[in-house]
């Protein structure tokens, strides 16, 4: 008898630093389409945002840690072991590497919004289906996005999704729940010291830096290492 494939949700993003409203939106949408666990993808870089202001990549995926306790959420940072940068070439190495999961790139109204600007993002759509939670302030331009013109005929609701035993691609799922505006902005600006903050919290009693483990790839990223 064959075990059912594990259901994984895919939230990429900068985590700058991750927060609260990171972890709200994730046990939401692996309740509402019955996922077995969500991946946090903490870029090393994101090409379409820039450098300036970005944490190191250690910091990132430390505060992704913190806020992940106790959940069924798995930060990572493969995308560095990968050696990519756009979400098509991670998606394709992800389903190439784990055929035995299966996966839902989750992902804000804000960047359905975009969505038709970023690279092959057709592919992206036709690699697995795709959940898009609302954002406040972003509904409006996300439903009449060019991208959301295309998805029209591929649209289905969390219900039935949840009940399909095999999913196909495209498939978009709009996912809606009462507004989150905790922002990673915000905790920049109410703290600009918050990388080196939370490392100062991985040095042993000798002040030694102690590299992070990622939990996925069992890779250690030592503190130095930049965005």
């Amino acid at each position: 008898m064959n075990s059912r494939p594990v259901t994984t949700g895919l939230l990429g993003g900068s985590f700058n630093p991750a927060h609260g409203g990171h972890r709200r939106i994730s046990l939401f949408a692996a309740d509402a389409l019955g996922l077995d666990e969500v991946w946090w993808l903490v870029s090393p870089g994101n090409p379409l945002k820039p450098k300036a202001g970005m944490a190191p990549l250690a910091a990132r995926l430390r505060s992704a840690q913190v806020q992940a306790r106790r959940a069924r959420i798995v930060p990572t940072a493969i995308e560095q072991q990968l050696g990519t940068r756009y979400t098509v070439d991670t998606l394709r190495a992800l389903v190439r590497r784990y055929p035995k999961r299966r996966f839902v790139w989750l992902m804000g109204a804000d960047n359905l919004a975009e969505l038709h600007r970023w690279k092959d993002w057709r592919q992206i759509a036709r690699t697995m289906p795709i959940a898009v939670i609302a954002r406040p302030g972003y509904d409006g331009t996300a439903m009449t996005s060019p991208a959301m013109a295309w998805f029209r005929r591929n649209r289905v609701s969390a219900a039935s999704f949840r009940k399909r035993g095999q999913w196909s691609a495209p498939a978009l799922v709009l996912l809606r729940f009462d507004p989150d505006d905790r922002s990673a902005t915000a905790i920049r600006r109410a703290n600009a010291g918050w990388a080196e903050d939370i490392l100062g919290r991985d040095r042993d009693d000798d002040d030694i830096d102690v590299p992070l483990r990622d939990r996925l790839t069992f890779r250690s990223i030592r503190t130095e290492e930049k965005a």
